[in-house]
């Protein structure tokens, strides 16, 4: 590699390798800790000195001592050492790659609670869930994947459109009145704007995040709106309502076009489509 006036110019890892012998203050130390023999080593940190027209070291019985244009050099070279084990870290790394996942609360525990079904250790991708009522943003790569209420809207954006969820009452029992929702400072919900649009006066308490909404809702304290796939598998609550129409929706996979055909992406991509649309999911 060349410099625009035709020098050499030293590669990355020899930065890396120069770090290691100055820690050590030696080849041998050096060795260990780079797995680097220690001819390599000297033959390269001579390379680095010729290819700088720097002497870094100065060679004796006591090992390698920087001299003071190894000192300058080593301050220069001390904001690649996280870079560098980073790098080195990723090189090393036999593990799959992550796959973010986002999606609302609910979706997100059910995906967690079936992921055995699409995903084992040997897959090609690992899984990262985001649970968020926000729409995380895709198109800067904030995740990989979006499960969301309607069709991506953005020309950067791939949908697949999944199943309708259906909405309703749950309570613990058919006698209690009133309603518990999210606080009005957190994130929306379509069902959350559709109860203070509709019912505004009858909301009776609030909680931070769905699943404790619904745990009120089991303690009496009032009825909760859920999706009907994730209100039939919450022990203590049952179903005290039709099927709210104005709440059913299709779901949909998202995900950045350029990210659709990476393997790992189209590996979880297609799990979730079939763990989302299975049959199971939507059993009475």
């Amino acid at each position: 590699m060349k410099d625009p006036l035709g020098h050499g110019m030293p590669k990355l890892d020899d930065y890396y390798l120069f770090l290691a012998v100055a820690d050590a203050g030696g080849l041998s130390g050096a060795e260990k800790a780079t797995g680097t023999s220690q001819p390599t080593l000297s033959r390269r940190m001579a390379d680095l000195e010729r290819t700088l027209s720097k002497r870094l070291f100065e060679r004796g019985p006591r090992g390698y001592t920087l001299t003071s244009e190894g000192r300058a050099l080593l301050q220069e070279a001390e904001a690649l050492r996280e870079a560098a084990t980073k790098l080195c870290r990723f090189q090393l790394r036999d593990t799959s790659p992550e796959v973010r996942i986002t999606a609302g609360g609910w979706t997100t525990r059910y995906v967690a609670r079936h992921l055995s079904q699409i995903w084992t250790p040997e897959s090609v991708w690992r899984p990262a869930l985001m649970a968020s009522n926000s729409n995380v943003d895709i198109a800067r790569r904030e995740a990989d994947i979006g499960i969301r209420n309607r069709r991506p809207e953005q020309s950067w954006l791939a949908g697949r459109k999944l199943s309708p969820i259906t909405y309703a009452e749950y309570a613990a029992g058919p006698e209690v009145a009133g309603y518990v929702t999210l606080h009005h400072d957190m994130p929306t919900t379509p069902s959350e704007r559709w109860l203070r649009s509709t019912h505004p006066n009858a909301i009776i308490a609030s909680a931070s995040d769905a699943r404790s909404a619904a745990d009120m809702a089991i303690a009496g304290i009032g009825r909760v709106i859920l999706p009907t796939f994730a209100g039939r598998d919450v022990a203590g609550l049952i179903q005290v309502s039709p099927d709210i129409s104005a709440l059913t929706h299709d779901e949909w996979l998202v995900c950045h076009h350029d990210a659709r055909h990476d393997p790992p992406v189209r590996a979880a991509l297609e799990g979730l489509a079939a763990l989302l649309t299975a049959p199971e999911r939507f059993a009475t």
